[in-house]
């Protein structure tokens, strides 16, 4: 049997392992964070920067429904289990997928919000997918590494 799985394999699998994220959650969380830190930039001194807010936001929105859809791996159907199980034998290679999403989200508004150019806006909503990228792979493996028994080990 071949252990390799093609990008697509991988896609299809971060994305069965999404289902059932908790999306109200983590959109509810990430628009409260975006809008107190924007308030909070317009009450204290300095500018307030909608940019870093709404960056926040999406960050904090892909990073808990990313780690909430990993949190409990047994439950759902069972393509959704074994694709959770999948993301935590594999949290770096499942990571990239939510990171990808956040940054794809950041792009429009580091174009739009902060009128920065094509490139400026894609290297800063690349480093905003680099920190979900990273925090989500970490947390992950903490999660994989609470003695869940029915991990099986793969390369």
């Amino acid at each position: 049997m071949n252990d390799e799985l093609t990008r697509r394999d991988e896609m299809s699998l971060a994305g069965a392992a999404l289902r059932g994220a908790p999306w109200r959650v983590a959109a509810v969380t990430g628009g409260v964070v975006a809008a107190t830190s924007f308030g909070l930039g317009a009450i204290l001194p300095g500018p307030a920067s909608l940019t870093w807010a709404l960056s926040l936001g999406i960050g904090l929105f892909a990073l808990i429904a990313a780690i909430g859809s990993v949190g409990k791996p047994n439950s759902g159907d069972r393509v959704t289990r074994q694709a959770r199980l999948w993301a935590l034998r594999k949290p770096w290679r499942f990571s990239l997928y939510p990171a990808l999403g956040a940054a794809a989200l950041m792009y429009p508004v580091q174009l739009i919000v902060d009128d920065e150019g094509v490139f400026g806006a894609a290297f800063d909503a690349l480093q905003g997918g680099v920190v979900v990228y990273l925090i989500t792979a970490v947390l992950a493996l903490t999660l994989r590494g609470r003695g869940r028994p029915s991990l099986p080990q793969g390369h």
